[in-house]
Order: C-alpha cells, then structure tokens, then sequence
C-alpha cells in the first residue's frame, strides 16, 4: 500500500503544473509552521537560540519559509522517479566551484568526500551526473533505508538511475570504504543529530552531538572533504554549490570544520539559513531528562572545538530556568545545588526566578547568568509568564512544591518542567517528575538530600559545594558584636522567649550585640533592647535591606539565632553561629554550609525536633557561644543532657 500511495502521489506531483505546486508548498508549509504548537516552537526556538540578536520577525520569516522550502524539497522527492533527464536539465546547475571541483578530481584523482547538511533540496545532487561535463567518477551515498523493503527499492532504484550508488548506513560502509580506496567520492549528510554515538562539539554555540564519520572516513584515506549545499533560485530550480573544507589530515579538524563551515554558510546568507531544516531537533542529545543536567556522548570534543574558534569558555546557550522557594532558609541552601549545577552543564545560560528581595545575594556569586524577579501579585502576574515564552526556555527546574510554580512554568511554553511528585499531589503541569521514593521519611533525610536525589534523577553528577560563599564577604575586618535574630517571621513558636535573650546578654556583660529581624520583628526586638545602652545592644529590625544585612552579618564575631532564613544566611557567609531548635526540625533543616556551627536542643527533645523553646536555658545557650568564640568550629547537634 505504501508503494503504491508513493507512485500514485509521485507521478500526479510530477504531472501537475509548477504554479500550482508553488501555491500548494507554500499552503503546507504554512500549515505546519502556524498550525502544530510543537513544531512551531521548535522552529522559532533554534532560530532564536542561533541567532539571538535578530529580531522576533526575522525568526518569524525565516522559520516560515524553512517550512515552505521542506514541502518544496518532499513534493520534488515524490517526483524524482518520473521527471526525465530534460526536465531536471532546468531543475540544476553547477556552481563554478562545484565545476572547479570536479575538474580537479579528473586531474588528480583522490579520495573525496562530499559532505551534505540538510539544506532543501538535498537530495537533487543524485542528479549531479546529468550536470557535470566529462566522465562522471563512482560515487556512492550513504542513506538511511525505508523500513517498507519495496518502497526502499523503489525509491533507491530512482535515485540511482543517473549512476550514483546509494549505500545503505546498515550494510553499506564497507562498499563506501572501498569507493575511497579507489579514490572515488562518498557522500554523507553530517549535520543530523548523531545522539550518545555522536562526539560532544558545539553548533551556533549550543552543545550537539555531532557524527564523526566524515573525519573518520577523511583521516584513513586522506580524502579531501568538501562541503556541497543546494542554493534555491527559484520553485524547484537550484544551484549546487561546494566548499572545501580545509583540514590537517584528523579526523577531529574534519568534524569541527564542517560545523563551523555550517555556522558561516547559514550566518552569511539568508537564503540558505531559510533552506535549512530548522524543524530538526539538532540539540535532541543534550535535552534527554534523564540526563539534562550533564554533558554526555560516546567523544567530548569540547576542549578541541574552544580551541579552534580561540574561545576560553563555551558560549552559553542552553537555557535553564530555576524556580527558587519562597523562603530565604530554603533559597540558601539551595546554593550547593546550583554550584553543582554550574559546574555540571558549562553551556548552560542559568537564570534565578525568585522573589525580588531574594535576589541581591546572587547578584556577585556567578551562579547565575540573569536574575528574574517574581511580578507583583495582581491581573498581570501570569500575563507576565505568558510573556516569557518569547524567551524560550530549555528546562525549568522548580525548588517549589506548589500549583502556582508549575502554572507558571507551564505558561512560559518551556517544553521540560522539572519538579517532585509526592503521594497525593498531583503536578499536572510538570512535564517530568521525580517521584518520592516510598518509604522515604522526609523528616528523618535532610532536605539539601531529598533535592540532591531530584537533580541526580534528571542527570547531575557533580557534587554539591558546601563552602561558604566567601565572595560575599566585605573586604573589611570583623568587628566585636555579636548578632542575634530573635525573631521568626512565619512561626512564632520557633522564637526562643525575650527574657531568655534578655539573660543571655545580661550573662556577657562585657560584650556588645546587633539586633535583627524584619518590620514585624521590631515589637520583640525593642522588648529585648529596653533598658541597655544602645552602644551595647543596637536594635536594627526592619532598618537593613538584604545587601546590608549581609554587611552587617559578616562583620560580627557570631551569631545565636531561632531557626530562620537569616541562620542560613549566616552559615552560608561563613559567620559562626549558635542555632536554636525547638519545634521544627534540625536533622530535616539545619544549615548545609561547613562554618562553624552548634546547634541547640531543648533537654528530652526529639532529635527530629517537637520540643518547646521556653525549655532551653540561657546559660546553656550562653556557655555554647563562649566556647564558640573561643574555638569556632563546626560541632554536630548539641543537646544538654537531661536533669
């Protein structure tokens, strides 16, 4: 049957008159740009990820037109077989320097290579015999068979009719090996994505997995390699053009230089960026969930392709998106994630989605590459996302456990959501998830754990750096207060009593403190500080931005605090820090970072926490930071043993 539809649909193509084939490749090639979602993404994001500073309407034009001309290419495919020699007289021609070529073989024969990307009309140069003068040499093409054998044989037989041999890439290699031998040319399209077989080089700055048989077919028999391109003069009528491609006998220098010669050959001439196939998933490789979050293939050429185009770093092009928490506590340790995630994927453009107050701790750490605020709540809060999509994300990986997260992923059109699925909440608008373990007991795993599993599910191998941030730190001394954050913004029962803090600094006469805490702390933090000398116990609540605060953090000898975003953040810049656990729990959401750090229980609480505050004595508060000061370093979790 398929055959059959083949013949039936070649011959009433090739039998219909050109005006008419015209309008119809340009219907069906609207129909496929405007009307499939997917595809229609697809075209527009590898055209704006290619060429990032052209404009919207640019990508527009060229990505219609590349769908137009793929139509054109098939129409002229399904026609081959009964188009006669006249006819495809006036559908080609020889460039000079595909003419040039040629003379050259019949003057000094040698095993040549003709390598094709898949710009339209590709597969009109079967018909080279009919436009090249002279004794046309063996030449065979390597071609992907059709799984039907008797439309594979069909449409073989007719592009073999003007005596070029079609080499199948199941069996075929060898007889393309003895071609070479015999100094005659081999065809091969290159540009295909070559999957975990394929070596790790770059294209338009992005990571691809690129074929190495052309270096590999060059470098054994020294072959010259050229590259050959259809140039579209009109409906069905194209010039062939060749480049040679320059190498110094590696098949290494073969394989990056058809890249770049790709790279220049569409960057230069709107016409052929417009024939090539641009709905092609080209950078598939680099994009399989299971291994988003490394860089994998059978060869890395990486190291190679920097140093051929004199790049120190690779161009960073492939768009990952991180939906950080909501909380301060959770954003910070979500650092030693994304160091490793830096360090993992090199080529990634990383970009921070949080809340905006968040953001200033990243603005000099170089985990990010851009910072996105979250708009203000309102009517145009998801409009905004909606505006998002003509940024074409890669992957957006969400830190947040809520509807709202995934809907906003979900709006900016980013074809891989990454999030945790846990029994009893569904996450309908994440594409992939990461499924808790059963019997996994988040209460009894810390929670840097539970998302380091997440990540390593969808590729990561680096490590998490758990290394305080040290290029936050101020270049100025530290000074003699110790900072105390009493407060605790979204429980209350995590506050350890006034007059225990009260007591603690009565206890240490001899030291001075700094006080901290949001707007709504102020009624605490002024209860604690009635009475003493401002020059011995500075309120500062609601006075110090995020920028300041870390200042201000940095500069002071030690910090005792509840359990809250400023702990983190404290531990993360490396500022010895006492920790106070009452109710929540420690094991699931104590700090990450390797400063020093003691962390207090109350006497007969759980280790997983549940105990009240108001049972932790000043005293054993005030005898930890002593020995903190006097010996900052790291201790497990410190409970006082029980009366």
């Amino acid at each position: 049957m398929l055959l059959i539809s083949l013949k039936i649909t070649g011959w009433l193509t090739a039998h219909t008159p050109e005006p008419v084939l015209r309008v119809l490749s340009a219907l069906l090639g609207d129909f496929i740009f405007l009307c499939f979602p997917r595809r229609h993404r697809l075209v527009l994001s590898n055209l704006h990820h290619a060429f990032p500073d052209q404009p919207a309407a640019w990508h527009r034009r060229i990505g219609r037109e590349s769908c137009r001309r793929l139509i054109e290419t098939g129409l002229l495919s399904l026609a081959t077989p009964y188009l006669d020699e006249r006819r495809f007289r006036r559908i080609i021609s020889a460039s000079p320097e595909l003419l040039a070529a040629y003379a050259q073989h019949a003057q000094d024969p040698a095993a040549t290579l003709i390598c094709s990307p898949h710009i339209a009309y590709w597969e009109v140069q079967t018909a080279k015999p009919l436009i090249i003068p002279g004794l046309f040499p063996e030449f065979g093409i390597i071609f992907r068979p059709l799984d039907n054998a008797a439309a594979n044989a069909f449409v073989k037989g007719s592009r073999e009719r003007f005596g070029m041999k079609l080499l199948s890439r199941k069996e075929g290699f060898a007889e393309a090996l003895k071609i070479l031998r015999r100094r005659g040319f081999v065809g091969v399209l290159f540009d295909q994505n070559a999957g975990l077989q394929g070596a790790l080089t770059t294209l338009f700055g992005r990571v691809c997995a690129t074929t190495e048989l052309p270096g590999l077919m060059a470098e054994k028999f020294n072959a010259r390699v050229y590259g050959i391109f259809p140039r579209r003069l009109g409906f069905w009528r194209v010039e062939i053009g060749a480049h040679r491609i320059a190498h110094d006998g590696s098949g290494t220098t073969v394989t990056l230089g058809l890249n770049r010669w790709l790279e220049t050959l569409l960057s230069s001439d709107d016409n052929l960026c417009a024939s090539w196939l641009w709905a092609h998933d080209r950078w598939r490789n680099q994009d399989m969930p299971s291994r988003r979050f490394r860089l994998e293939a059978k060869r890395n050429l990486l190291t190679a392709d920097l140093a051929a185009r004199e790049l120190k770093a690779l161009p960073q092009r492939t768009r990952i998106w991180v939906r950080l928490p909501n909380w301060l506590g959770d954003v910070v340790m979500a650092v030693p994630l994304l160091r490793a995630l830096r360090a993992a994927r090199p080529d990634a453009e990383i970009t921070l989605v949080a809340k905006a107050q968040f953001l200033p701790l990243f603005e000099s750490t170089g985990l990010a590459d851009r910072l996105h605020a979250l708009p203000t709540k309102g009517p145009a809060y998801y409009a905004h996302f909606l505006g998002l999509r003509a940024e074409f994300p890669d992957v957006w990986l969400l830190f947040t456990n809520s509807f709202r997260g995934d809907f906003e992923a979900w709006l900016t059109g980013c074809p891989q959501r990454f999030g945790i699925k846990r029994p009893g909440k569904p996450r309908p608008f994440l594409s992939h998830s990461y499924a808790l373990p059963r019997g996994f007991d988040e209460q009894k795993h810390h929670q840097l754990e539970l998302w380091e599993n997440f990540l390593r599910h969808f590729g990561l191998e680096a490590s998490r750096v758990c290394t305080p941030l040290s290029n936050l730190r101020p270049h100025f001394p530290a000074g003699r207060s110790i900072a105390l954050i009493p407060g605790s913004e979204n429980t209350p029962e995590k506050r350890w009593p006034v007059a225990h803090w009260r007591a603690l600094i009565e206890s240490m006469p001899g030291e001075s403190f700094l006080l901290f805490g949001t707007a709504s702390d102020a009624t605490i933090t002024g209860e604690i500080a009635a009475g003493f000398d401002s020059k011995r116990v500075l309120d500062l609540a609601g006075k110090t931005d995020l920028v300041a605060f870390i200042h201000a953090l940095v500069s002071c000898r030690a910090l005792v605090t509840n359990d809250t975003g400023g702990m983190h953040l404290a531990n993360a810049l490396g500022v010895s820090l006492i920790g106070l656990f009452g109710p929540t729990n420690p094991v699931r959401t104590g700090p990450v970072f390797s400063s020093p750090t003691r962390l207090l229980q109350p006497p007969n609480c759980p280790l997983t926490g549940g105990g009240s505050l108001r049972n932790l004595p000043p005293e054993t508060v005030a005898t930890a930071l002593r020995e903190l000061l006097q010996s900052p370093v790291s201790a497990p979790l410190h409970r006082p043993p029980s009366p």
